[in-house]
């Protein structure tokens, strides 16, 4: 479990990260040698510090053509992506979509962004869908849908047919946190009870949904059984070990999970 920074640590982390990324420009890969440090770990203290990813400014991102995608190995990162796509993604045979809710989820969409950037090394699209109040996050390559389906994004509808997680994410505990941390991003809810506060996750997938449970019973959690589309964590310590072990990465949840005092 990451122990929590001190303030002055925080602080001296952020002014040593913006001087290498932001003032000298450095790449991600390039600060992790500077540091001693796994390019995985720089990325995570740009988001824990919310500090911009800013891929397209750096040199071999110019360099590189705009249909060229970075095909990245499996990674934490790699699976909070699946975790997303598997709550609120779409994959075609050109395309993938991420939808994301202009009211609700508007402080998710940079986080979200910044991932793919980190992983792909491209910038996606945005599309705003008004009548909905989406806005829709695409990347539109028949590489990057086959790399994914390789990787075991297997159907391009999920419900229809009953998808399931991806082997290799249940291989690593560190695969398996970040993969629920994207899952219930996306497809889950916090909130309060007469007695306590719950958390929920939903998805019609049941193969996946069992699999997500699966994983948490894996992790020393005690989640509830499926009933219907859901289960739920309500166990206190449970939420608490959440809330410091795997994390959120939207603000919609980190902020609901701090009203209720269990960040």
């Amino acid at each position: 479990m990451a122990r929590r920074w001190t303030n002055e640590e925080e602080k001296a982390r952020r002014e040593e990260l913006v001087e290498l990324y932001v003032n000298k420009n450095k790449t991600i890969g390039e600060i992790g040698k500077i540091l001693g440090i796994a390019e995985s770990t720089v990325f995570d203290r740009l988001r824990r510090l919310r500090i911009k990813t800013l891929p397209e400014k750096k040199s071999h991102y110019k360099n590189r053509k705009r249909d060229e995608f970075i095909f990245p190995d499996f990674s934490k990162e790699l699976a909070e992506f699946f975790g997303i796509m598997l709550g609120d993604g779409h994959r075609s045979s050109g395309q993938i979509w991420i939808f994301i809710n202009n009211n609700t989820d508007r402080a998710y969409l940079p986080y979200v962004k910044a991932l793919i950037q980190y992983l792909f090394e491209v910038k996606p699209g945005v599309y705003y869908r008004k009548e909905q109040d989406m806005k829709n996050l695409f990347l539109s390559s028949v590489d990057l849908t086959a790399y994914l389906r390789e990787k075991g994004l297997t159907a391009t509808n999920k419900v229809r047919n009953q998808i399931d997680v991806p082997k290799w994410i249940l291989k690593k505990d560190s695969f398996k946190k970040s993969f629920l941390r994207g899952f219930f991003d996306t497809d889950g809810s916090i909130y309060k009870l007469k007695f306590g506060i719950q958390m929920a996750f939903c998805n019609r997938a049941l193969p996946l949904l069992r699999s997500a449970r699966g994983i948490l019973v894996s992790l020393g959690y005690s989640p509830s059984k499926v009933s219907g589309y859901n289960f739920y964590l309500t166990r206190r310590d449970d939420l608490r070990k959440y809330c410091q072990e795997i994390r959120f990465g939207n603000p919609k949840h980190f902020d609901m999970a701090k009203s209720f005092g269990i960040v």
